[in-house]
Parts: structure tokens; C-alpha cells; sequence
């Protein structure tokens, strides 16, 4: 016989479950390296039912995958979790068809939201540019009459102002209102620094649907014991840099303050190691050829993200940086929580909310933006540093991870808005 609290507990469940569906859009997914790919696997094993509408893997090569083609594997699975791949234009390597691949998306989606059978209870969107990736779930989500959730993490429009060079003012100015009806037609928009609340307030979003999720780093980034990778210099000084190399990194700077380093210390054994690909990344080569400083930098390909804590572990510092604008001051890199959770010194290039917190975590030095003098002294400073200062500084970017960006304590604070 089944008492009055088994029932009561039976119905629990039943509505807990029945409220675990979760949909996730975004342009970008595995093969492609971003957070929302662990993320999608955090909420399966917390027991949400996942799945995943995205497009075609192509970032940041700008041509798809091997493999992968507008009817080659439209449907897929990753660590159990389905994946529907809606047809898009490749970004490939110019402003056009950069435009077409974001545009693109939102056709299909279009179309797959018309006549999608898929069921939900939450809809979830990941943000990065272009923020128009996230107006299929909410066409969607209005047709479900369901909550849906944004996870900001470029800033439009000051992004696309940025990134694209427009300052034709009816362009901007329809690239905003698309902007704001993304922000007013979301259920909450989560934001990975305090300066996005700032700006979004100033669109007249209200500030009772924006919270602070910063990013956190997958498990897989923590200390590591040196390890020998056969392309790095093991008696080099080795500053890495991971991630994409496009125009908002600013890594222009690199070889400049190399130079610099090279005619104030013609001794100093300083190694600049590169690590991926993206738009810029012949131009930076060729600029350490012209800068004839190319014998400081090692440039690997892009690298599985599962292996880039053993490659920073072979080098004595990170470097983090970001053009000098006035949306980046309000811009936290995604890097930065990844060399946090390393342990590993930081050097920057960086100014605004990033900045302070390297400073706040006591975890490396920083320069302004574009002032390549300041960051040749600073690797220097570190270059001449005592290993145990050094090493001290790694130690306080671990504590601080653990306390700030700790994976756990961001879901749970993301589980009680699914909750609710």
C-alpha cells in the first residue's frame, strides 16, 4: 500500500522530472571548443535531459570540418546527448561571409523552429557573437510558451561595432534594435562580468533579469607537474597564449614587446609560444618575421582543449590580453578562469575588470592595452623574478579559482533559476 507521502513524493518527482527538458542553441558546439559543450554535459549529469540545436562545425578555421557537410552528420551524439545541425554558411575568412554565416543560422532556425516536433521546458542560449544566434530559441520558447535564458557573452551591439569596423549609423542602429529584442524577449540573461549588468541596464533591460554567472573552467584545467612538449623550449622563459587569434585579442602587441625585450636584453632567453588558430594568426606571423624576431615564437595548431593544461604546465607564465576599447574593459576572457584554474603566473596586456582581478588574486602583473613598452618590462620583471615569488603567484591564481569560479557553486546557482 503506497501512503499519502509516497504519492506526495511520487507527483514530486514526477513534476521535477517533467521540468528537466532542456534545449540548448547554440551556433557553436562540439567539435568546436567552447564552454557550453561541458556545460551540456554538467546538466546531463545532474539529470536534465539535454539536447542541442546547432550548426555546422566550422569556428575559427572558417571551412567546415572534416567530415562535416550541409547533409553529412545533421544528426549526432556527444557524451549521449543529441545534436540537431541546422545548415549554415561557413564563416570563412572576410566580413561577407562572416555576415552570411551569422545570418545563415537564423534562416535555418527559422525553419527548424516552424516545424520541429521537439519538446522542452527550458530553453537555454549561448551567447557568444553573434547574439542573433539566440533569436531561434526565443521563436521557439514563444511557440512552447516556455522560459528562455541567455548566456551573454559578447556584448552587442558594441561588439559587432567593434569587430566589424561599421560606423554607418543606420546599420548600428538596426544592429541594436535586433539587440534589444533579443535582451526583452529572454526570461533572464546571464552575464560572466559585472560590467555587462552596467551596460544592459543602460539598454533598459531590467536589472531583476540580469545575473552574474561568471565562467568557469572544465575539471580538466588544474595544476600540473612541467611536462616536456617537444615543440617548446625547456631552458626558454616560455609566455603562452591559447586560444583563438583574432583582431580583438590585440597579439600585435607580442611581437612589438618582444622586440623591445630583445634590444634591452639581448640575453634574456624569453620564448613567446602561441598556441591556435583564427583570423590573425598569419598576420602575427608574419609580423615576427618583419619584426625579425620570429627565432623568440613558437606557434603550435590548434589543440584539443584536453590538452592544453599540459602544454601551459611546460611554460613559466600566461599571457592574457585584449585591444584597447572601451567594451573590453567590461569584457572577463574565458582564458583568464583557464589560467586561474592552472595555476599558472599571468601576465596581461588587459585593462578594466579582468585587470583587477589578476590583481585582486595577486596573480601575475599587468600593463594598459597597446602599451608594448610596459608589458617587455614586466616579462622581464617576471623573467628575473625568484621562482618561489613566481611560483607563489601561481598558488593564488588556484585559491582564487576555488573561490570565485568554482564549477559547483555556479550550477547551483544556475539550478535554482531552472528551478524556479
Amino acid at each position: 500500500m503506497i501512503g499519502l507521502n509516497d504519492l506526495e513524493n511520487d507527483m514530486l518527482s514526477k513534476i521535477s522530472n517533467s521540468k528537466k527538458r532542456i534545449l540548448i542553441i547554440s551556433q557553436y558546439f562540439y567539435p568546436e571548443q567552447f564552454r557550453i559543450n561541458d556545460i551540456c554535459v554538467e546538466l546531463k549529469k545532474r539529470g536534465y535531459d539535454v539536447k542541442v540545436v546547432t550548426g555546422i562545425p566550422n569556428y575559427p578555421q572558417g571551412k567546415f570540418y572534416s567530415g562535416y557537410g550541409f547533409f553529412k552528420k545533421t544528426k549526432e551524439q556527444y557524451n549521449g546527448i543529441p545534436i540537431t545541425r541546422i545548415p549554415i554558411i561557413p564563416r570563412g575568412k572576410n566580413y561577407f561571409t562572416l555576415s552570411m554565416n551569422y545570418i545563415s543560422f537564423i534562416v535555418s532556425g527559422f525553419f527548424w523552429q516552424l516545424f520541429s516536433r521537439l519538446e522542452a521546458d527550458h530553453v537555454f542560449c549561448f551567447g557568444t557573437s553573434p547574439v542573433t544566434q539566440a533569436i531561434p530559441g526565443i521563436w521557439f520558447s514563444k511557440k512552447r510558451r516556455i522560459p528562455c535564458y541567455l548566456y551573454l557573452q559578447d556584448l552587442w551591439p558594441q561588439s559587432f561595432e567593434y569587430i566589424t569596423g561599421v560606423k554607418n549609423k543606420t546599420i548600428l542602429n538596426i544592429v541594436g534594435k535586433i539587440s534589444d529584442y533579443v535582451y526583452k524577449n529572454c526570461t533572464a540573461i546571464f552575464v560572466p562580468s559585472r560590467g555587462f549588468v552596467t551596460a544592459l541596464v543602460e539598454r533598459n533591460v531590467p536589472e531583476t533579469k540580469i545575473v552574474y554567472w561568471p565562467q568557469y573552467a572544465e575539471d580538466f584545467f588544474k595544476p600540473l607537474k612541467k611536462v616536456d612538449v617537444p615543440e617548446i623550449p625547456p631552458d626558454s622563459f616560455n609566455v603562452v597564449f591559447t586560444g583563438n587569434i583574432g583582431v580583438a585579442q590585440g597579439l600585435a602587441i607580442l611581437p612589438k614587446a618582444a622586440r623591445i625585450i630583445k634590444n634591452l636584453r639581448p640575453n634574456a632567453n624569453v620564448r613567446f609560444v602561441i598556441v591556435g588558430d583564427g583570423r590573425e594568426r598569419q598576420n602575427l606571423i608574419e609580423l615576427t618575421e618583419k619584426l625579425g624576431i620570429n627565432d623568440m615564437f613558437v606557434f603550435l595548431p590548434h589543440q584539443p582543449a584536453f590538452k592544453i593544461p599540459e602544454i601551459i604546465s611546460a611554460c613559466d607564465v600566461a599571457f592574457l590580453s585584449l585591444k584597447d576599447d572601451p567594451i573590453f574593459q567590461m569584457t572577463i576572457p574565458a582564458k583568464l578562469q583557464t589560467y586561474l584554474a592552472c595555476g599558472m603566473p599571468i601576465v596581461g596586456a588587459i585593462g578594466g575588470e579582468a585587470a583587477e582581478i589578476i590583481k585582486e588574486a595577486n596573480a601575475g602583473i599587468c600593463s594598459a592595452p597597446d602599451d608594448e613598452l610596459a608589458l617587455a618590462q614586466n616579462i622581464l620583471k617576471l623573467y628575473d623574478m625568484d621562482k618561489d615569488e613566481l611560483y607563489q603567484f601561481g598558488v593564488n591564481a588556484r585559491i582564487y579559482y576555488e573561490n570565485n569560479f568554482e564549477k559547483n557553486k555556479l550550477f547551483g546557482l544556475l539550478e535554482n533559476y531552472l528551478r524556479n
